[in-house]
């Protein structure tokens, strides 16, 4: 199923690139767009960890800063039957956490500053877990794909808004070229938005499941997610990429308006119940 997902997050970047890129510049359009969308794909399955992390300017977080974090995440690893995650610290002061790597010999588990200061050690467990469960169902490469495919349609509109306002070019008549790019500005939002939360949403009800599981106690990732999601929503994070917001156990970002009618997450309510019922 992830081999089919991820065939299919290229798919759509290929299409989408070079739909845009035939509207914008005609054949050569469709030609320059085909390179950029295959050194993006390449690129993100090389190196998504790296993009990420620097995103954040997350930096590991070694033995001897953070030794009762290792333990548990040897404890975690070792229960999931998969080799140790590589641990780094996003300098943030809000309480969230996000896995990424293209499979789990590769696998980093980042955890922000806020987290560490904000959640007992249980609490600080359920996340953890939560996150390996992301990268035993190999979920961290395909919402790195969906986060970089959510970034270059966002680019594309832009691309789209500027070609509109200076009248267009490339195949077909100048008013059909500008309805075309138009368009293509209002929907590439929107579709970037629905491909993220169709990923994402089915995922962290998987990845809870699977905390539970390991931790042998979904009372601790229910008590986190309450934390995390109050402080999502008293102090949302100002910076980042909300391209991203998928990554993280909690979007970190403000939720209103078309973002919020395309969340990216299922209801933290409705996972807190899901946890609370489940016996383990």
């Amino acid at each position: 199923m992830s081999s089919l997902k991820i065939t299919f997050l290229m798919g759509v970047m290929f299409g989408f690139f070079m739909l845009v890129g035939a509207v914008i510049g005609g054949q050569s359009g469709v030609i320059m767009a085909f390179a950029i969308a295959l050194v993006m794909n390449v690129g993100m399955y090389w190196f998504s960890d790296s993009i990420v992390l620097s995103m954040y300017k997350a930096q590991e977080l070694t033995q001897d800063q953070a030794p009762q974090v290792h333990r548990l995440v040897r404890k975690i690893s070792a229960a999931a039957g998969i080799p140790k995650p590589r641990l780094y610290l996003v300098p943030m002061p809000v309480p969230n956490a996000f896995a990424t790597g293209r499979d789990p010999n590769h696998a980093v588990v980042a955890v922000t500053r806020g987290l560490l200061e904000m959640l007992d050690e249980k609490e600080i467990e359920g996340v953890l877990a939560h996150e390996m469960g992301h990268i035993v169902g190999r979920d961290t490469l395909i919402s790195c794909l969906a986060a970089a495919m959510a970034g270059a349609i966002m680019m594309l509109a832009t691309w789209a808004r500027w070609a509109a306002i200076f009248g267009g070019f490339g195949r077909g008549g100048r008013n059909n070229n500008i309805l075309e790019l138009l368009f293509l500005a209002i929907l590439s939002p929107i579709c970037a938005m629905m491909i993220q939360m169709a990923i994402s949403r089915a995922a962290e009800f998987r990845a809870d499941a699977t905390s539970a599981k390991l931790t042998k106690n979904p009372d601790g990732l229910a008590r986190a997610l309450r934390k995390l999601d109050m402080v999502a929503h008293r102090h949302p994070v100002a910076g980042g990429n909300i391209a991203t917001a998928h990554l993280f156990i909690v979007n970190p970002f403000k939720s209103g308006g078309i973002t919020g009618l395309f969340s990216t997450h299922p209801p933290t309510a409705e996972r807190i119940a899901r946890l609370e019922n489940m016996v383990v």
